[in-house]
């Protein structure tokens, strides 16, 4: 039931005039295209991984880092994140609780990771965490159960 400060679209869930409860189509849209981002993302993290450990050259390595890894260690981890991210996002599209659950924290593993390796490819990284932080906000306002009585 909405009350006087919200409306029914803004939420995940709500009960229409015949007392039914009813989705909002943002939220169960929002779920689909964060799935579709953490598949499209995944892969694309995976393939930049692939990237990095069949040409290293191809990471420009700058001055020493805080965080410094050898690139074909920073092609491991965007490999293995991106296989995972992209699961994830297939569970998130089958309607699985775990899917939303651990694409969150991979989603936010990839963040971090993304984070550290910016000296080694700046725009990319900065493009990935602006679609993480998109993916977590739709992860994390759709209500599942409210989308299953509809």
């Amino acid at each position: 039931m909405s009350t006087p400060h919200t409306t029914p679209a803004s939420q995940a869930g709500y009960r229409d005039a015949a007392g039914r409860t009813a989705t909002s189509p943002w939220a169960s849209g929002l779920a689909l295209f964060a799935g579709t981002l953490m598949i499209i993302g995944g892969i694309f993290e995976a393939l930049s991984g692939l990237a990095g450990l069949f040409r290293n050259e191809l990471f420009v390595v700058g001055l020493r880092y805080v965080y410094s890894f050898d690139i074909t260690t920073w092609a491991w981890i965007h490999l293995i994140i991106g296989i995972l991210v992209a699961v994830a996002g297939a569970a998130v599209l089958s309607g699985q609780l775990w899917g939303r659950v651990v694409g969150i924290g991979l989603v936010t593993l990839s963040m971090l990771a993304n984070f550290l390796f910016m000296p080694y490819y700046p725009l990319w990284s900065l493009l990935i965490i602006a679609l993480d932080v998109f993916v977590i906000w739709a992860l994390c306002s759709y209500d599942r159960e409210a989308a299953a009585a509809r």
